[in-house]
């Protein structure tokens, strides 16, 4: 079974929903660190402002070592990554690393591209882009059976 390494925002409630949607289909879906809740990291900012740290201490401190690490292992044992917007700061970051391990990418975008009047050409980096989420099931259907 491919593990999908499934790459959000913290506040995006539609994430858990689209990754039910891919277990459905197969996948192994990593996407537990939505679990933390959508405030994660604004408390781990208050704590360390609290403390009187720099972001860059508190980046290489403990408890950011710990939470880097497990995502980064989630990345390094994931077969395949799917980024779904809206994401936050560290999504194209995480892409970004899959992409150049060759791993098969895909975005979904959360809104037609016609609206948006800032069109981005790096995208190209992935394998697939998908702008409506049953063209996006049924692509990553085909992607499962290929694998």
């Amino acid at each position: 079974m491919p593990k999908l390494y499934l790459i959000g925002s913290l506040r995006n409630q539609e994430l858990p929903s689209i990754g039910n949607k891919l277990r459905t289909i197969g996948f192994d879906v990593f996407d537990l660190w939505w679990g933390g809740g959508h405030e994660a990291d604004l408390w781990w900012t208050r704590y360390e402002k609290i403390r009187g740290r720099s972001y860059k201490e508190a980046l290489y401190d403990t408890y950011a070592s710990h939470i880097w690490e497990y995502d980064k292992h989630h990345l390094d044992t994931s077969d395949l990554g799917l980024m779904v917007h809206p994401v936050g700061r560290s999504a194209h970051i995480e892409l970004g690393y899959l992409v150049g391990q060759g791993k098969p990418t895909y975005i979904y975008f959360d809104r037609d591209p016609l609206v948006d009047d800032r069109w981005d050409v790096m995208p190209r980096f992935v394998n697939d882009v998908f702008f409506d989420m049953d063209e996006l099931t049924t692509a990553m259907k085909e992607v499962y059976d290929q694998w």
